[in-house]
């Protein structure tokens, strides 16, 4: 069931050109009202109508930026954004919700726990925090605001695809990510797509 947004709560604050590895984006940038700053990587006209390549990608520090083995994010960052660039046409969602929403500290807690033996899910029962604290209303939002209302959504992950549509955003297609696991995060992924209902 779609809810009605009466009270938008993005507003889009900045946008420029961004050249990466991954070829010229443009980049917006999104303030919602707690005052975290959210991200659109646009390429070519994704406000006409048509439906749209997408990402929704939560933000995550240790595989995005320092490259941690642990988890898959640095590579379904990385191959998103080259999927776009080869489309010509799409647009990457990247989101301040670091460890499905708990924040960098209690992610890094979880770490330990893990390291203790207990999976993604137990180590954030075990710190009194829900499996996955994300929420898609502010990225259906940015959508709307950037004219998109029906995607193509790269991702593994069907509650994404639930979060969107509950709030107007219209999945077409689901586009899978295949990232190669490593030895470091097999356990990772294993509870993600066992306790968590991922798709391969």
């Amino acid at each position: 069931m779609t809810e009605k947004l009466h009270h938008p709560t993005v507003e889009l604050v900045a946008r420029a050109a961004l050249p990466t590895r991954h070829g010229s984006f443009e980049m917006h940038v999104f303030a919602d009202a707690a005052g975290a700053e959210h991200v659109a990587l646009t390429v070519g006209e994704v406000g006409d109508g048509a439906p749209v390549l997408a990402r929704l990608h939560s933000e995550c520090l240790t595989g995005d930026v320092f490259g941690s083995h642990r988890c898959d994010c640095g590579e379904q960052l990385a191959l998103s954004m080259g999927m776009l660039q080869a489309a010509r046409r799409g647009v990457l969602l990247y989101l301040r919700q670091e460890g499905r929403g708990i924040g960098l500290a209690n992610k890094i807690r979880a770490y330990a726990l893990q390291e203790q033996g207990l999976d993604t899910v137990d180590a954030n029962r075990a710190l009194g925090l829900p499996d996955d604290m994300r929420d898609y209303q502010g990225a259906a939002e940015v959508l709307h605001s950037l004219g998109v209302s029906q995607i193509a959504l790269i991702t593994n992950n069907p509650a994404k695809i639930a979060g969107l549509e509950r709030h107007g955003v219209q999945v077409v297609e689901r586009v899978p990510l295949h990232i190669a696991p490593n030895h470091h995060n097999l356990p990772y992924i294993a509870a993600k797509r066992e306790r968590m209902g991922h798709l391969g």
